[in-house]
């Protein structure tokens, strides 16, 4: 039997699957390593500490014009951008080998195979988690309070979650029977990173270069991630109301991909 695409967004028959799936998947990462669980918050603040010495102090980069903020501000403009842009890289660049990973699985013809994309994004969301924790004490750290439009934050990356699910299953599907897409996307994924509003600000770019823009997934959420939590203003609604439907388009768009070819995969794993 087809399922139907809301079935994909909605797997609420398959939420205790998922979740134990999505546990073990975290605990093996740490799993046999002496810091154990620690190393989700020493990466990313050695991350951290290493794009501000070679940003702030080799550079000498500011983040706009006449930028005054404290060390810890601007570094806090990267963390901020950084969060965002490693949840997408670790949710796409995992996906390829969503599928290939698990023959035992994929070969049972009962076992859901469309839960791997959220068991993959649920997984990221534990690291996205701990750096949404280390923004808000930094943040309260450097300034010595929290705006109220930084509670909105969870709002902003709510959109994340359906952009990385529809390309999960995208790519899932695709990796299944081209097994070069890994490959392709790591340094794609590297490239976007350099060409997302992580190290500047979309209005220091030319007007004409600004409305080009939109086209990359992640400048919405990193820019309003900005707004809310470091300029201490609400976010644009109609701007994260519209990247929020483009992402939801996308995730039908990759859900109704993986159900089509989802047939022929214990015939390539």
């Amino acid at each position: 039997m087809i399922k139907p695409l809301h079935s994909y967004l909605c797997p609420v028959r398959h939420a205790g699957l998922i979740w134990q799936l999505a546990v073990r998947e975290v605990a093996s990462r740490y799993r046999q390593s002496w810091l154990g669980a620690l190393w989700a918050v020493i990466t990313p603040l050695l991350m951290l500490a290493t794009f501000t010495f070679v940003f702030r102090w080799v550079f000498k980069l500011r983040w706009g014009e006449g930028g005054t903020e404290s060390d810890l501000g601007f570094a806090l403009r990267l963390f901020a951008g950084l969060a965002v842009f490693n949840f997408f890289s670790e949710c796409v660049t995992r996906a390829p080998r969503l599928i290939v990973d698990q023959p035992h699985l994929v070969k049972k013809v009962v076992f859901p195979v469309e839960v791997f994309p959220w068991v993959n994004v649920l997984a990221a969301l534990a690291q996205l988690g701990v750096a949404l924790v280390l923004l808000l004490t930094l943040r309260w750290w450097d300034m010595g309070y929290l705006p109220v439009s930084a509670w909105a934050l969870p709002v902003v990356w709510l959109s994340l979650v359906p952009l990385c699910l529809g390309l999960g299953w995208l790519f899932a599907g695709l990796g299944a029977y081209v097994r070069d897409l890994g490959q392709i996307l790591v340094p794609a994924v590297s490239l976007m990173m350099f060409l997302s509003p992580i190290f500047f600000p979309v209005q220091s770019l030319p007007t004409a270069v600004q409305s080009w823009v939109v086209l990359n997934p992640l400048a919405t959420p990193i820019t309003l991630t900005h707004v809310v939590l470091l300029d201490g203003r609400w976010p644009d609604w109609s701007l994260w109301a519209t990247h929020t439907a483009a992402c939801l388009i996308l995730a039908l768009m990759g859900a109704a991909f993986f159900r089509a070819v989802r047939k022929g995969f214990a015939d390539v794993v």
